[in-house]
């Protein structure tokens, strides 16, 4: 609770300094946090507006203060409203907090211009880099399995559970959202009230329409540019592909490659994966089914970094403002490809991950469930 309560004092203070300046030609600007919103709003860029404080501060200080909230109700020893419809929403929220990926994107924005221009960092910017520490902090001290013993206990366990056999051989599936395992037949979960998903709902289905509409977004992601720089009075549209060039040919190898990884290694590699594991949960296979967990699981965490070219561009459009002099406007391929980050992002949380080991029923003698064609075939 210490740490939550001071990790959302610290994301109030860097609203309340200056965050970077910059200065070119004899003119000057100096940027807020708060003023990436209007600069992308001013350049009818709503949308990545609402993404940058989605997932740098409306995300995090919600699920700040819903954390103190719960340990409240801990410390109080009594129950207070909402509490496990909170505690219930609170994991789903961790991958969408980006602020670990926003200040890697700073960061390459600074080396991006720091040759044109003078920077400086100020408070605000070192009060982010100390709310990203305490926000993984915060977040790897939390103790789910005591949390929600506290917040609500739980219940007898069903009384046929057998040691060794898979929960889906015996009826039985695990709560996403506090990892009860209930019977498969129940249509919610009895200790925190989440709706169950059944294994003959095609989530596989869904994984494919997802991953089909970021791969048609990808498209318009490379071909657009993301970001427009005007330098005395000279614009210069650049994508994604273009500026890791424009690195490359200044030197900045490093800051290239992450771009390149990040940008274009990383979305395909995701797709591609995806619908592999698509593919392979039609085909079970029992000794390939821990191979390609962890092939999905590294696909999920290593998606979110992708942002940090969106970041980058929010960055730039923000902080290099001197008129005809210098200025970076966004571009339509920033939108597009965050559309790809998200729709990637949402198909990993899709996917099921249960079909994979849907081989291992048949060790056990027992199969009450359809096998993946079949359940393709029904939906």
């Amino acid at each position: 609770m210490a740490w939550a309560i001071a990790t959302l004092v610290t994301l109030g203070l860097v609203f309340c300094f200056s965050f970077l300046s910059f200065s070119a030609y004899g003119v000057g600007h100096v940027m807020a946090f708060g003023d990436t919103l209007h600069a992308l709003i001013a350049d009818d860029y709503g949308e990545l507006a609402i993404i940058l404080l989605a997932f740098t501060a409306l995300f995090p200080g919600l699920y700040l203060a819903a954390l103190i909230y719960l340990c409240s109700a801990v410390q109080l020893g009594r129950a207070l409203p909402g509490q496990v419809v909170i505690a219930r929403a609170l994991r789903p929220i961790e991958p969408w907090m980006m602020s670990d990926v926003f200040i890697v994107g700073v960061l390459v924005a600074l080396i991006k211009i720091i040759s044109l221009a003078s920077i400086h960092i100020h408070t605000g910017f070192v009060a982010f880099c100390l709310f990203s520490v305490l926000m993984l902090r915060t977040v790897t001290l939390i103790d789910w399995t005591s949390l929600w013993d506290v917040l609500a206990p739980r219940g007898s366990l069903p009384a046929r559970i057998r040691p060794g056999a898979t929960a889906r051989a015996q009826g039985l599936a695990a709560c996403h959202g506090c990892d009860t395992p209930f019977m498969a037949d129940q249509e919610s979960c009895p200790r925190c009230g989440k709706r169950h998903l059944l294994h003959h709902v095609n989530r596989i289905q869904l994984t494919w329409a997802l991953l089909i509409t970021a791969t048609l977004a990808y498209i318009p992601a490379n071909v657009y540019p993301v970001l427009s720089t005007t330098q005395l009075g000279n614009a210069e549209p650049q994508t994604i592909a273009g500026g890791v060039m424009h690195l490359l040919h200044a030197g900045d190898w490093p800051i290239a490659l992450v771009i390149f990884v990040a940008s274009i290694v990383v979305p395909i590699s995701k797709i591609v994966a995806l619908a592999w594991l698509c593919l392979a949960a039609r085909r079970p296979r029992a000794r390939a089914s821990l191979s390609r967990t962890r092939l999905f699981h590294i696909t999920e965490k290593i998606g979110r970094w992708s942002m940090i070219d969106v970041f980058v561009v929010a960055t730039l459009t923000t902080l290099v403002q001197a008129g005809s002099l210098m200025s970076i406007a966004p571009g339509p391929g920033a939108v597009a490809f965050a559309l790809v980050v998200i729709l990637t992002m949402i198909a990993a949380h899709t996917f099921d991950t249960r079909l994979l080991w849907s081989a291992h029923t048949h060790t056990f003698g027992v199969s009450t469930d359809p096998s993946p064609s079949e359940i393709s075939h029904s939906a």
